[in-house]
């Protein structure tokens, strides 16, 4: 018997959207991060096969020059801890630009944009199953 699949939803704010029932209908057990520095401490422990992300670009914080977004970590962690995690990032649509440059970066599943909808995170579960 196959082990289930799991999938980190990391809510960095009220706009990431609630799916708990399209990942528990598709069999996935849905652990709800509530910050990149649990969701890094989460990831040592534990290898995921998603990881669900909203993007938040670096526009002028101290880490500017390092980092890009508020993703940029935990993605250098996953290479580490989880090469194969499918990274699902959600981006609104005045910073869907700067994510480009994480894509050259990083290997990520998926980019979608505000607003997001069931059947797009459903189809993106069901190719990877």
């Amino acid at each position: 018997m196959n082990a289930p699949k799991t999938l980190f939803s990391i809510i960095d704010s009220p706009t990431h959207p609630n799916f708990s029932s399209l990942y528990k209908n598709a069999g996935i057990e849905e652990e709800i991060i509530n910050s990149m520095r649990r969701a890094i401490g989460q990831l040592k422990r534990q290898s995921p096969d998603y990881i669900v992300a909203e993007f938040s670009y670096a526009y002028s914080s101290n880490y500017s020059a390092i980092h890009t977004s508020n993703l940029d970590v935990l993605l250098h962690s996953l290479k580490r801890y989880s090469p194969e995690t499918k990274v699902i990032v959600l981006v609104n649509r005045d910073e869907l630009e700067y994510v480009d440059h994480i894509r050259e970066l990083f290997p990520l599943h998926a980019i979608l944009s505000y607003p997001v909808n069931k059947g797009e995170v459903r189809e993106l579960l069901q190719q990877t199953a």
